[in-house]
């Protein structure tokens, strides 16, 4: 069974309410069984919603108390990002999922490079909020871009 990114499954869940649409991800659908969650909306946060990026790091600094979630605004919005990782990794848990499949650049799913908080376009190394708790506990991540069929 995989967990997928919501955005991915044609959901309009981004912050700008559009979505990520796309043709493997909805393949794998068909195929196997398959979970769709949006970390962000599961944390709370409304759709459509300011823009957030990871100031000071990444996921994993975010966890640490290190690094907050920004929004556009300049809310703090870090513990609806944290609040909706641990949703989701609540759901692996109780389904056995062991591998994600995730929206590359997101502040939540973001696997290998996320924006880099300045709202300025430019990525960075990093993971997003989601995506390190669930390298954390042990569950394969991956991007849509990653994929192959």
């Amino acid at each position: 069974m995989f967990l997928i990114s919501a955005c991915l499954a044609g959901t309009h869940c981004r912050y700008n309410h559009d979505h990520n649409y796309n043709d493997k991800v909805i393949e794998i659908i068909k195929e196997e069984p398959s979970l769709i969650v949006c970390p962000e909306q599961l944390g709370g946060l409304p759709t459509p919603r300011p823009p957030a990026e990871i100031a000071g790091g990444d996921g994993h600094d975010v966890l640490d108390g290190k690094a907050k979630v920004m929004n556009a605004e300049g809310e703090d919005v870090t513990e609806l990002f944290i609040q909706g990782a641990k949703e989701v990794l609540e759901i692996v848990r109780l389904y056995g999922i062991k591998k994600a499949i995730l929206k590359s650049g997101s502040p939540s799913c973001g696997c290998g490079k996320i924006y880099d908080g300045t709202f300025s376009g430019n990525k960075v190394n990093g993971e997003g909020v989601t995506a390190a708790l669930l390298k954390r506990n042990g569950i394969e991540v991956v991007t849509e871009k990653e994929l192959t069929l």
